[in-house]
């Protein structure tokens, strides 16, 4: 756990154990945000889309035949916009310094707290003994995340109205939670399983492309997008939980057994003593070859109902508890409160890219080729 200076001085909900009161108050307030900006989350999201594909294809355009243009920085540009309006309320617009640089501020906060336990490939043990041997100092990121929190405080005054006075919070619980949830559970999240949806498309044969694109145009209603229209695109669905299969966001998480018990693997029984610390790995979870044939290997339709792949989706773990088979993320549990939320989400960005396109060529971070549909 990186130091609370990170989060304002608390420990916020990733960190509170389920016992804890303020967990299931956090918890609940992160579910009513969803829920209310559900009605609006597709159409702030497609037109923040908009912009940002209108941006590319214009420095395709002006670049000429034969060039590229980098997705990485206007992804996270739209996905800052788009998660400021729909989970803070808080229109980036109005907000100059934050619009231009928010998304590169979170990136800095981010880089400091995960550097210590990620693996860049550097040369080792250089990279063990510079990288990962102690904790980066706040201040380092203290003026960015400053402006963050005056950014919440002065943007999302009604969500943090809500979270007083609804979820029993202090307005710096709220605050601090907030900029959690955008920054490290949405924002740095989808920045990562966007970059691997995209990177999965790109390693496609042309068939699959034409096989989402067709399913995309059969399924729209009135050319409308809509977590309804979505739900019903088969492929598109599956593709979206493969890519979440291989490439989970967070690829571990880390609990401590309040008791003794037993856990058991395919072919043995590990007993676990109270107060150790566990690790759950998930990509080896999900590339388990007793459940996923061919576990290694990127199949497109693996989910899809044709199938019958549905079954599978016991086993899909990225949001730290199964996709199916369970009640889902509670106060009482550690489950990723946009378990449905972030699968559907991504669905309505691949539907959105076939809605406008035919074909995408993309190439090492740059999409090279667009063609509109017709």
């Amino acid at each position: 756990m990186p130091s609370v200076n990170y989060t304002g001085g608390i420990r916020v909900c990733a960190y509170l154990d389920t016992a804890e009161t303020k967990h299931g108050q956090i918890k609940d307030f992160a579910k009513d945000i969803l829920r209310r900006s559900s009605s609006t989350w597709v159409s702030s999201m497609t037109t923040t889309l908009d912009a940002m594909w209108d941006s590319l294809e214009s420095q395709l355009a002006a670049a000429g035949d034969g060039s590229s243009a980098s997705y990485i920085f206007p992804l996270q540009e739209f996905l800052f916009s788009f998660l400021s309006l729909t989970l803070l309320g808080a229109d980036t617009s109005a907000f100059p310094e934050i619009k231009k640089s928010g998304h590169i501020m979170i990136d800095k906060w981010l880089a400091v707290q995960l550097l210590p336990t990620i693996s860049i490939n550097v040369v080792q043990p250089l990279e063990e003994i510079f990288l990962h041997s102690f904790f980066y100092p706040f201040w380092l990121v203290k003026s960015d995340y400053q402006k963050l929190a005056n950014f919440v405080e002065k943007g999302a005054g009604e969500t943090l109205a809500r979270a007083q006075t609804e979820f029993k919070l202090t307005k710096e619980e709220a605050i601090h939670n907030l900029i959690f949830m955008l920054g490290f559970n949405a924002f740095g999240g989808f920045s990562l399983f966007f970059l691997s949806l995209l990177s999965s498309l790109s390693e496609q044969k042309p068939s699959v492309q034409e096989e989402l694109r067709k399913e995309v145009q059969e399924k729209l209603s009135n050319n409308i997008l809509s977590f309804e229209t979505v739900r019903e695109m088969d492929l598109v669905n599956s593709f979206v939980y493969e890519t979440l299969r291989l490439n989970p966001p967070v690829p571990q998480q880390f609990g401590r057994a309040r008791k003794n018990f037993d856990l058991s693997s395919h072919t043995t029984v590990y007993e676990i003593k109270k107060g150790e610390l566990l690790c759950g790995f998930q990509p080896l979870v999900m590339r388990d070859p007793k459940i996923f044939e061919n576990p290694e290997e990127f199949v497109y339709n693996r989910f899809s109902k044709k199938r019958g792949g549905e079954e599978l989706l016991e086993y899909l773990f990225w949001s730290n508890g199964p996709q199916m088979g369970t009640p889902g993320p509670s106060a009482s549990n550690k489950q990723c409160a946009a378990k449905d939320a972030v699968p559907q989400t991504a669905a309505v960005f691949l539907a959105y890219l076939f809605q406008r396109y035919d074909e995408i060529s993309i190439s090492s971070g740059s999409v090279t080729a667009l063609k509109k549909a017709k």
